[in-house]
């Protein structure tokens, strides 16, 4: 008896909606991570992209605990020589929260051609509001 290995084409994908207020931004990220990837499906296989898709709603009010809103900080680089750009997260999630959420997302998926392809799958909105409706998705409770 052989390992049943799923393909992309045979995998059925649903939308699920995941309501981020009050919640820790790394542990939605670590749930969001898990249904991009397939993890939760009995057909899961590593090497194909068996998630689903999944929208986030009410990114500005996910909560960092301790005193990462102060200390932890997002750097990114321009491409010329010195400017290496810094931004705090206190500002990060008081004016882009969902770039914040994408990050702790995108750090838990893998950094390759598969990673990619789950980030496409993913909408980020700051307030309650998206435009899905039609997608029909099915509310995600977090355990």
């Amino acid at each position: 008896m052989s390992t049943y290995m799923a393909k992309a084409n045979e995998i059925e994908k649903k939308w699920y909606i995941i309501d981020a207020a009050g919640k820790s931004l790394g542990r939605v990220a670590a749930q969001v991570a898990t249904i991009l990837r397939g993890k939760h499906r009995p057909q899961y296989t590593p090497g194909v992209d068996c998630g689903e898709y999944v929208i986030v709603i009410n990114a500005k009010d996910a909560v960092l605990t301790g005193n990462k809103l102060l200390q932890k900080k997002w750097y990114r680089h321009t491409g010329y020589i010195g400017n290496l750009k810094e931004v705090s997260y206190k500002d990060l999630m008081a004016n882009r929260p969902e770039k914040a959420m994408e990050l702790a997302i995108a750090g838990m998926l893998p950094h390759n051609t598969l990673g990619r392809q789950c980030l496409k799958k993913l909408r980020i909105y700051a307030g309650s509001e998206h435009n899905h409706q039609a997608q029909n998705p099915v509310v995600w409770e977090m355990n």
